[in-house]
């Protein structure tokens, strides 16, 4: 099979060869130029030879052009700290406009589309990450003025939330354009530790939805449910055709969330348990997946973003065991 043929029948619950495997990290520094994140994709890629390749912008590639600032302090994901936000009063967030796809960060990551393109052609499947309004929302203001605005001065942020949503579904036009195959959409909201559901259901699931109905042609859009304690029901029917959570780290555990959804899982490792120095617990993790699974529906991998300092021979043995994982 190839790889699309793989993913596909693994979405639909149909024989394959053997399990699809994808990981896939952040990219500190190379994220801020488009021919450097293109090339440490496409290394990553040919060294590994993932089934599916999820495309890792920065998490300010989407809101720099509001005027945020940020840096890479050395976080082990991969990610950046902010040092200027935007947001401080409940009116600064009427002065967002939406963003022209074309130019500023945005362009700057459709051009990194555009090399993948060239580079991956229909051969490799490769998807690009989206955040939804609310995890951008609160990259713009901080977590705690965004809960404050979120219950204080809800019209305001309804505005913001609308102007995000906008400017996504526009850059995913364009997106498409460039050959994507899906986008990732991460989702930190949908989480008991930083809304209700009922909040939720007001702030979040709306715009979701309007972003993933911009990549409803699409063939493979994947879910990620990030952190612990998530609203995973809530959004278990979002129309995608994968999801990924941190199934070691959370509820529910792999066999449990695959009843919940459509289409595929993909996680069955914990990322810090392959950042150990011996890979041991990880491949057993990994089999253990695949006795839960059947190796139906399920797509190896990590629950997040793997570590950047994650041992290169653990990487590697996990590749290998997707070889020997023939339901």
């Amino acid at each position: 099979m190839n790889k699309r043929e793989r993913l596909a029948a693994a979405i639909k619950g149909e024989p394959v060869d053997r399990v699809p495997v994808a990981l896939w990290r952040h990219w500190p520094g190379d994220d801020q130029r488009a021919d450097d994140l293109a090339a440490a994709h496409i290394a990553f890629q040919r060294e590994y030879d993932w089934d599916l390749v999820k495309v890792s912008p920065s998490s300010s590639f989407c809101i720099t052009d509001w005027g945020v600032e940020d840096r890479w302090d050395g976080s082990l994901e991969g990610t950046r700290t902010y040092t200027r936000r935007i947001v401080r009063n409940p009116e600064d967030w009427l002065s967002l406009k939406v963003l022209d796809p074309l130019s500023g960060a945005l362009g700057r990551q459709l051009r990194c589309l555009e090399i993948l393109q060239k580079t991956f052609g229909d051969e490799i499947p490769y998807i690009q990450t989206i955040f939804n309004p609310l995890s951008q929302a609160k990259n713009l203001a901080g977590q705690e003025v965004l809960n404050l605005h979120v219950r204080q001065n809800a019209g305001q942020v309804h505005y913001a939330l609308q102007t995000i949503a906008d400017t996504a579904v526009r850059f995913i036009h364009e997106a498409k354009q460039r050959g994507i195959s899906g986008v990732f959409f991460a989702v930190q909201h949908a989480n008991y530790h930083l809304m209700s559901e009922a909040e939720y259901e007001v702030f979040g699931r709306p715009y979701d939805l309007q972003i993933l109905s911009a990549a409803n042609d699409l063939w493979c859009n994947m879910l990620h449910q990030h952190g612990p304690n998530t609203m995973f029901k809530l959004t278990a029917d979002y129309p995608v055709q994968i999801v990924n959570w941190h199934d070691r780290d959370a509820n529910p555990e792999l066999k449990s969330g695959l009843k919940m959804i459509k289409g595929a899982a993909s996680g069955g490792v914990s990322r810090d348990v392959l950042h150990q120095e011996d890979p041991t617990e990880a491949l057993d993790q990994a089999r253990d997946a695949f006795e839960q699974t059947g190796g139906k529906h399920w797509i190896l991998g990590t629950g997040c973003v793997t570590l950047v300092t994650t041992p290169t021979g653990n990487i590697r043995k996990l590749r290998d065991l997707a070889e020997e994982l023939v339901p």
